[in-house]
């Protein structure tokens, strides 16, 4: 072939690929915040999944949901959260504050809205602090938001982060928030709930808000004395050495003891969630645990003198 034909070909193509990838403005895209999370729902909820994980998005929605009624219970308004599933349909009640008639559709669909940022409302908060609840609306087909407050409630109805509907009015429901969603089907084409899961994250929550009652699937999750009865559940009393220290206080909360076994086993969180890879706060809770011995003994064990066959659990809330 000629020399001036290979070129003229390979003009050609390079030509196609330019026009194929033409990058400038025309190319460039504003996606607004709710088509941004269902462009790319990973970055908000992880992975998602079948439902055959623990990890599974649709367990981090439901998630989602709950932590706003936790929220309510740390700041000391409601004792009980409600959990419903009804085939994919999950509600949500709690008996907190309710969002605020005039803010239900910001509260749910704008992105970094919320209370959660006041201090003043919320010291203290969970999950995606102003992006749980609408991440959650924009992955559901359906969902839908109720708030109950003096005796008046307001519903908003979306679909795929966009509102359908409206609705005001007078009501003698208790104070607080109802939510429903069906998580959306072009996100989620097969997935299955496994209730061992939700119990899981449950009794966490129970574990880690004494006094709150959870329901779900007709079965309470209750825990009176916190992080002694997360304890407890995994160090019977015949395994441990000595009974369990514990402390707790407005930011901290910790309790452990020895078994004879020579691992060192810790379940530790902050802000409701657990952290698996541990942290800042772990490494300083193991270290204090060692300088504390050492101090009061007067001796310079090492580490493990002293922590061999512990069994640890911290929370944290910052």
């Amino acid at each position: 072939m000629p020399t001036t034909l290979k070129f003229q070909n390979r003009k050609t193509e390079n030509q196609t690929k330019m026009t194929a990838h033409q990058y400038d403005e025309s190319k460039i895209k504003t996606l607004s915040s709710l088509e941004h999370i269902r462009k790319r729902p990973g970055m908000y909820i992880g992975r998602l999944g079948n439902g055959s994980h623990q990890d599974d998005g649709i367990y981090i929605l439901i998630k989602e949901i709950i932590d706003n009624a936790v929220d309510e219970y740390i700041m000391g308004y409601g004792k009980r959260v409600e959990i419903f599933l009804d085939d994919r349909r999950c509600r949500v009640r709690d008996y907190g504050r309710g969002i605020p008639l005039g803010k239900i559709i910001d509260c749910v669909s704008v992105i970094n809205t919320g209370a959660k940022y006041n201090t003043d409302v919320f010291q203290f908060s969970v999950g995606l602090n102003g992006v749980g609840t609408k991440a959650v609306n924009a992955m559901s087909s359906l969902f839908t938001v109720t708030t109950f407050r003096d005796g008046n409630y307001g519903k908003a109805i979306f679909a795929r982060g966009k509102v359908i509907g409206e609705e005001q009015g007078t009501t003698e429901d208790q104070d607080g928030t109802l939510i429903e969603f069906l998580p959306d089907s072009e996100l989620f084409p097969e997935y299955n709930y496994d209730p061992k899961f939700i119990e899981q994250r449950l009794w966490r929550y129970a574990y880690l808000n004494a006094g709150l009652s959870l329901y779900f699937n007709d079965n309470r999750y209750y825990s009176e004395k916190g992080l002694l009865d997360l304890l407890g559940r995994e160090v019977n009393a015949e395994a441990a050495t000595y009974p369990p220290l514990y402390f707790t206080a407005k930011n901290l909360e910790f309790a452990f003891t020895h078994t004879d076994d020579y691992s060192e086993i810790y379940f530790s969180f902050v802000n409701g969630t657990y952290t698996s890879e541990g942290g800042t706060h772990l490494s300083a809770f193991r270290e204090g645990i060692l300088k504390g011995v050492n101090e009061f003994s007067g001796k310079k064990y090492n580490g493990k003198d002293v922590r061999d066959g512990i069994v640890g659990v911290l929370a944290l809330k910052v």
